[in-house]
C-alpha cells in the first residue's frame, strides 16, 4: 500500500483522463448550455398550463351544460331529441334570453365589444410580444358558455384555446420569459385546450404548431406536448377513454372509389368556401344595421331560436346531430338543407356578438357534406360505394382543414376522433384536395381573413409582417433632454415612436436622409429620438435573424 499503488492509481488516471474530461466537458457545456436557455422552467410551466388549462376546459363543458339545464332540463350533449319535443316558444325562448345576458354583460361589463377567439391568439403570437388580459379572457369564456348553453350555434374550442393563451401568457409573463419562449407557452396553452377538448392530445399538438406558431420547432415541441397530455389525462379519467364518436370499424368497399373521394375534397373545397363567405359577409351586413350592442344577441337568438324550431339539429355545440350523420344513412335534400341551416344559423350567431368557435361547425358541416355525398355515390354505384358514415368521416376532415388552414392536425383530429386510422389514405386525399381547392378559389384560411381584417397580412411572409410589427422605439437612439429640431429640417421627415419599420424605410428611401428625428406626435417641435438608416436595417437583421432561430430550432 506504498508506492506501487499509488503509482498504478496514478497511471489508471492518467490512461482515463483525457476520454474522461472529453466527456464532462461536452456534457458539461451542453448542460450549462442548455439550462441558460431556460427549457426546465418552460417545461416545468407548459406542466402547469397544461392542469390549469384541463380545469378550466372542464369547468367550461360543465358550465355549459348547466345553462342548458336552465331551458331545456337536460345538461347532457345529446340534447336533440329534447330540443325536438320542447314547445316551440321554449327553443325560441333559450337562445333569445340566453342573448340578452351575453349582450348586457358585453355592453356593461366587458371591455370589448365581442367574444375572443382563436383569431385573437394567432394575432397574439404574431405581435412581438404575446400579451392577452385576464379578465377579459375569462370574461370572454363565461359570455360563450352563456352562449353554447343558450342554444347558439357554435364550437366551445376557440373560446377555449383562448382561455388557454390567457393562463400561459399570465404565466409567462409573471415568471419574466423571453418573447420566443412566451410564444411556445402560447401554443403549449393552445395545445392543451384542443386536447382536452376533444380528447385529441396528438391533433392539439400539431394544431398548436401549424395554426398558432406556424410552424414546427423541436424547442417548441416538448412544451406542448406537456401541455396537451396533461390536459388530457384529467378529461379521460372524469369523460372516460373513449373517442368522442364511437363508431364501428368502416372499410373501404374497393380502391376504385379513389376518384369519388377525390371529388368529394373538391365538393368540401366549395363548402369550406361558401362557409367562410357567409361568415364573413354575415358579420359585415350587421355590422351596417344601426342597433345597440345588447340588442344584437337578442336579435341573433331569436333568428337562431326559429331555425332550431324547424330544425333542432343546429342548436348548440351540436354533438348528437354530428353523432347520427356519423352513423346512419341520412336523406341528400334533408341532408343539404341541414347544411344550409347550419351554416346560417352559426354565421348568424357570430355576427351577433355570441360567444363560440368555428372548428366543431366546420366538423360538422364537412360530416354533412360527406355524407350527402355518400348518398349520391350509392345511387351511382350502389355494388362499389362505401357507407355514408365513412363519406361523413373524410368529410368532417376535408371542410375542417380547409376552413382552418390546418390540414395535418385536423386529419389527425379526425384519426383521434373516430378512431378511423384505417381511413388514413383516403382521408388525407380529400383533405389535401379540399385544401388545395380553398386556396384556389379564396385564397386563405378564415384565421387568415379575420386578421386581414384587422390589417394583420400573416400570408406576407415574416420579412413585411415584422416590418410591421417593429416600431421606432425599438431601435431609435433618445434624444437629450428639451432637444429641439434644427431650424432647416424638413416637417414631412419626422417619425413617430410608434410608427412602424416599414414606414421607416418608407421614409429613409423619400428622404433620402442618413438620419430621422422622432418626434412625439403631439409636439412636433420636441424630438425624443433619432433614428438612423442603419440601425432600421440592422433592427430588422436581428429580428428576421431570431424568427429563422425560433423556427427551426
Amino acid at each position: 500500500m506504498r508506492a506501487a499503488p499509488a503509482s498504478l492509481s496514478a497511471h489508471r488516471s492518467s490512461r482515463m483522463t483525457p476520454l474522461d474530461d472529453l466527456f464532462r466537458r461536452s456534457v458539461g457545456v451542453h448542460l450549462t448550455a442548455f439550462i441558460g436557455t431556460r427549457q426546465p422552467l418552460l417545461w416545468l410551466l407548459a406542466f402547469v398550463v397544461g392542469l390549469a388549462v384541463s380545469g378550466a376546459t372542464i369547468l367550461f363543458h360543465y358550465g355549459v351544460g348547466w345553462v342548458q339545464w336552465l331551458w331545456l332540463g337536460t345538461t347532457s350533449d345529446h340534447m336533440l331529441d329534447v330540443a325536438a319535443a320542447a314547445p316551440w316558444w321554449v327553443v325560441i325562448a333559450g337562445p333569445t334570453v340566453g342573448g340578452l345576458v351575453v349582450g348586457l354583460y358585453l355592453q356593461r361589463v366587458h371591455p370589448g365589444q365581442r367574444t375572443a377567439g382563436l383569431a385573437d391568439v394567432v394575432e397574439a403570437r404574431a405581435s412581438g410580444k404575446p400579451v392577452l388580459a385576464f379578465w377579459p379572457g375569462v370574461g370572454s369564456a363565461f359570455a360563450t358558455i352563456v352562449s353554447l348553453g343558450a342554444g347558439a350555434s357554435a364550437g366551445r374550442e376557440g373560446p377555449i384555446v383562448h382561455l388557454g393563451g390567457v393562463i400561459a401568457t399570465k404565466l409567462g409573463e409573471w415568471r419574466g420569459l423571453g418573447s420566443g419562449q412566451e410564444r411556445v407557452l402560447l401554443a403549449a396553452g393552445a395545445a392543451s385546450a384542443i386536447a382536452g377538448s376533444f380528447n385529441t392530445p396528438i391533433a392539439g399538438v400539431l394544431f398548436a404548431h401549424e395554426v398558432i406558431l406556424g410552424h414546427y420547432g423541436l424547442t417548441a415541441f416538448v412544451p406542448t406536448v406537456i401541455a396537451a397530455t396533461t390536459a388530457v389525462i384529467p378529461a379521460r379519467l372524469l369523460f372516460g377513454e373513449a373517442v368522442i364518436f364511437d363508431i364501428d370499424p368502416i372499410a373501404i368497399e374497393s380502391y376504385s372509389e379513389f376518384p369519388a373521394f377525390a371529388i368529394l375534397g373538391l365538393a368540401a373545397g366549395v363548402v369550406a368556401v361558401l362557409f367562410q363567405w357567409t361568415l364573413v359577409g354575415t358579420d359585415v351586413m350587421a355590422r351596417k344595421v344601426p342597433m345597440p350592442l345588447w340588442c344584437r344577441p337578442v336579435a341573433g337568438g331569436l333568428l337562431v331560436g326559429a331555425i332550431g324550431v324547424a330544425m333542432p339539429e343546429v342548436l348548440g355545440i351540436g354533438a348528437e346531430a354530428m353523432d347520427r350523420a356519423l352513423h346512419t344513412d341520412g336523406v341528400f335534400l334533408g341532408l343539404l338543407l341541414i347544411l344550409a341551416a347550419k351554416m346560417i344559423a352559426t354565421a348568424i350567431t357570430l355576427a351577433s356578438r355570441f360567444g363560440g368557435g368555428i372548428v366543431f361547425p366546420s366538423l360538422y358541416l364537412g360530416a354533412l357534406t360527406g355524407s350527402a355525398f355518400g348518398a349520391v355515390a350509392a345511387s351511382v354505384a350502389p355494388d362499389l360505394a362505401s357507407p355514408q358514415p365513412l363519406y361523413a368521416i373524410l368529410g368532417m376532415g376535408a371542410v375542417a382543414a380547409a376552413v382552418l388552414g390546418a390540414p395535418v392536425s385536423t386529419a389527425v383530429m379526425v384519426f383521434e376522433l373516430t378512431g378511423g386510422f384505417q381511413l388514413s389514405i383516403a382521408l388525407l386525399l380529400t383533405v389535401a384536395i379540399a385544401t388545395a381547392t380553398n386556396q384556389a378559389l379564396h385564397g386563405r384560411s378564415l384565421i387568415q381573413w379575420q386578421l386581414e381584417m384587422r390589417g394583420i397580412l400573416l400570408q406576407s411572409g415574416p420579412q413585411r409582417h415584422l416590418m410591421r410589427t417593429l416600431k421606432v422605439a425599438a431601435f431609435m437612439t433618445p434624444a437629450l433632454p428639451k432637444a429641439k429640431l434644427p431650424a432647416d429640417y424638413p416637417s414631412d421627415s419626422l417619425l413617430a415612436p410608434g410608427d412602424t419599420l416599414a414606414h421607416a424605410l418608407k421614409l429613409f428611401d423619400f428622404s433620402g436622409r442618413a438620419d430621422l428625428a422622432v418626434a412625439e406626435g403631439d409636439d412636433p417641435e420636441r424630438i425624443v429620438g433619432w433614428a438612423s438608416h442603419v440601425s432600421a436595417l440592422r433592427a430588422l437583421n436581428d429580428a428576421m435573424a431570431a424568427d429563422f432561430a425560433e423556427r427551426h430550432r
